[in-house]
């Protein structure tokens, strides 16, 4: 029997290639070794979106559809929407009752986010408490490990002295302390130069048609010392060059030289490298037409994501009833651990 990993995403809007090579590509390899449960995090997505919510039904569809063309396989994982499995909310309010405060406080990316996130009031009691609801999901499946970038591994921690104290209150070894997979994922900037964020409006959708692909690379900010046609390239610092690195390993030395020696001017780069990300990026504009029609009809999508939630229900009823069991609570009629 594998060991079981838990992932997942939030549902806040189309799916960029900063998601495919931070985390699609990784899921994909995942399967071969690991019993992988992949959760659309719609209650995570509700916490920063509780004003607008009327998207986030659709992004979750198209979050799988994206996850699917990434090679996401159903029948090899288990591929659900959190707020289908009602577990998930009774385990954060468990936790959340026996969860010191000042855990929570000092949790970095908190004050982070509320920093970064502009136009949104993110100063509600669920927001300071959504690394509770992480450590929830997690425990629920009893997850042996989590993929996690570095940025992540204070939420993983948290997690894990959460079980400890779970464990000292109920003297009951209930859950194992998930370790990381940690997840060295390439460095992939927005086309403005920064970090790739939906919130700055730099992105590139993996179902972006191809003539705004075309558009978006065009934008792209390149070699800042390079003014001329004819000046001598600097790969390492355009960020043109380095989307050739990640998504050409195999070739993007001779484009960079090709850069150095200025035979190869940025127009040029561009223009291929757009040509590059269509060819890349088909696949997931395929897989729209195989799931979803022009009607926005999701039922395939749906009737997936009922099934994953029933197989994650049978594995989160069995861990809720022995938490519950374990606090003096009485478990819910017919789920038994």
């Amino acid at each position: 029997m594998h060991p079981r990993v838990l992932s997942g995403m939030r549902p806040t809007g189309p799916l960029h290639l900063g998601h495919l090579v931070g985390a699609l590509d990784n899921w994909r390899t995942l399967q071969q070794e690991y019993d992988c449960f992949f959760m659309v995090a719609d209650y995570h997505a509700l916490m920063s979106e509780y004003e607008h919510p009327e998207r986030i039904r659709v992004w979750s569809y198209e979050t799988v559809i994206d996850w699917l063309a990434a090679g996401v396989d159903p029948k090899r994982s288990v591929v659900f929407r959190q707020s289908d499995v009602s577990e998930h909310a009774e385990l954060f309010a468990i936790l959340s009752i026996v969860t010191p405060l000042g855990w929570v406080e000092r949790v970095p990316t908190y004050k982070e986010q509320l920093r970064e996130i502009q136009g949104r009031d993110l100063a509600t009691y669920g927001f300071l408490g959504y690394p509770i609801l992480q450590a929830a999901d997690i425990l629920l499946y009893r997850a042996a490990a989590v993929p996690v970038g570095e940025d992540q591994l204070p939420h993983l921690e948290l997690t894990r002295e959460i079980v400890r104290r779970v464990h000292f209150l109920t003297k009951a070894e209930l859950f194992p302390e998930p370790k990381s997979l940690l997840t060295q994922a390439p460095k992939l900037l927005g086309t403005d130069g920064r970090k790739m964020s939906k919130s700055y409006g730099n992105t590139i959708a993996l179902s972006e048609s191809p003539d705004s692909i075309r558009a978006l690379v065009q934008k792209m900010f390149t070699d800042p010392l390079r003014i001329k046609r004819t000046d001598f390239g600097h790969p390492e610092t355009c960020n043109v060059c380095n989307y050739w690195k990640l998504f050409l390993p195999n070739q993007y030395e001779k484009i960079w030289e090709e850069c150095r020696s200025a035979s190869r001017g940025c127009v040029q780069n561009k223009q291929e490298l757009a040509e590059h990300v269509i060819q890349l990026t088909e696949p997931f504009r395929e897989a729209r037409k195989k799931f979803a029609t022009e009607s926005g009809e999701y039922s395939q999508i749906e009737k997936l994501l009922q099934e994953g939630a029933q197989r994650a229900r049978d594995v989160a009823c069995a861990t809720l009833a022995d938490v519950k069991r374990a606090f003096g609570l009485k478990p819910a009629h017919g789920k038994t651990g």
